[in-house]
């Protein structure tokens, strides 16, 4: 079978060993320029017109390279409903989220930007402006955002290991936000709570949180879309809120594949490709998205492999940093976690949940460029996927780990089509 690595595909065999794979559905790609148009010409609530003036300066909050949004589409479907409501291109400016993560490059900048990227402008944050509290803790927003008369973002809404899935607010609150609500809401206080869970926006308490602090910083109108295996799935626009409910619904459709209470498998292969597995801070999600979602496929001492390039190494941002030194400085997964329980720096909560799951798991990680610093972070480190899965193991192989939600059978709806919508095949 062929799994992502970087740009690439990897060929993995596993002969002596009993193998399913879940494939998520997925639906109907759709293209994004007409599905962009569409959303906008119906969004949820008032139309972007309505938001904004001609003199308005704008600020339009984007996602980063670790994202996989073509955001050039996104930002220029924008951009020319701007120009139709009378706004000048030299009154907008495109604010890179990039929340604790590094900046980009200007060369990065161009290829995700195409001819929008003399707009961008890497969030600092450092330089940022309070414009409210939540819960007591204050919102603290980048000075470009913070100055402008109209805020729109962009963005991705995908499976999310805390918020259910992102998108919406969060890429303005967090991605161009500071230290002070990350903190909060990546801490062990919020994370802890009943509800915050991967694929889950009803009911989750960090989900409220972005939501509440979206208002605050005056989040006027988003553009988003999910996508799956096959592309993107669906495009929408308005009111942040009901922009992460309806394709949250789309993804959850598309991705979702439900596992049986009588399935356990010795070992599970969680594929993540790029851009995500550029680094090991980013490379982790697929080992805690897969034992930290709403079912848990591992017996009882199994073993996590993640096949990454990890050109970046453990990643170049503070957030990055901060959950390498407390990975590497560690003597266990379990001391580690009882001392974060106490708190932690913005950014080592990677940290932290890759210590819940190795308290119960081993995770590999294989075919690396940097298998020495996978090996500094508690981690195991394998040459390739076949020399980390022992032969005779029954093992579940996730191809797209994070664009697949793995649910209990049990709580999913059978209906006459649900032999169409996911499934798990064995893979002889």
């Amino acid at each position: 079978m062929n799994l992502p690595l970087g740009t690439g595909t990897i060929d993995v065999e596993l002969p002596e060993c009993d193998v399913t794979v879940a494939d998520p559905s997925g639906a109907e790609p759709v293209d994004v320029r007409e599905a962009a148009a569409a959303a906008l010409a119906d969004p949820h609530g008032p139309p972007l017109a309505d938001h904004v003036e001609p003199a308005d300066d704008v600020a339009i909050v984007v996602t980063d390279l670790t994202r996989s949004v073509p955001d050039d589409l996104l930002l220029e479907a924008l951009l020319e409903e701007l120009a139709d409501c009378g706004v000048d291109r030299e009154r907008v400016t495109v604010v890179v989220g990039l929340g604790l993560h590094r900046p980009m490059t200007d060369a990065e900048l161009e290829e995700m930007l195409g001819p929008h990227a003399d707009l961008a402008v890497n969030h600092d944050p450092t330089a940022v402006v309070e414009v409210g509290t939540v819960d007591g803790r204050p919102v603290e927003l980048g000075e470009p955002v913070a100055a402008a008369d109209t805020v729109l973002s962009t963005g991705v809404v995908e499976p999310h290991q805390y918020a259910g899935f992102s998108g919406g607010a969060k890429t303005v609150v967090i991605g161009a936000g500071s230290e002070s609500l990350i903190r909060y809401t990546h801490g062990p206080e919020v994370l802890s709570r009943e509800g915050v869970r991967l694929g889950r926006i009803d009911g989750n308490p960090f989900r409220k949180i972005l939501d509440r602090a979206g208002d605050l910083a005056g989040v006027d109108f988003s553009l988003n879309l999910t996508h799956g295996p096959g592309g993107v799935l669906g495009v929408s626009a308005g009111d942040h809120r009901a922009v992460v409910s309806e394709l949250a619904d789309v993804a959850r459709d598309a991705l979702s594949v439900p596992v049986s209470p009588d399935d356990e498998y010795d070992a599970v292969v969680a594929g993540v490709g790029a851009p995500k597995d550029a680094n090991l801070y980013q490379a982790t999600r697929a080992a805690t998205y897969v034992a930290l979602g709403d079912r848990n496929p591992l017996r009882e001492e199994g073993r996590l492999v993640v096949p990454a390039a990890l050109p970046e190494g453990v990643g170049e941002g503070t957030g990055e940093q901060r959950f390498y030194d407390r990975l590497r400085t560690a003597s266990d997964a379990d001391s580690l976690y009882r001392e974060m329980l106490e708190g932690y720096e913005p950014g080592a909560q990677r940290a932290f949940v890759v210590a819940r799951v190795l308290r119960e798991h081993e995770v590999y990680v294989t075919n690396s460029a940097t298998p020495t610093v996978v090996e500094e972070c508690l981690l195991r480190a394998e040459p390739t996927v076949s020399e980390a899965v022992p032969a005779g193991s029954e093992v579940l192989v996730v191809p797209d780990a994070l664009n697949t939600l793995l649910v209990d059978s049990d709580s999913v709806a059978v209906g006459p089509d649900s032999d169409e919508s996911t499934e798990l095949v064995d893979d002889d």
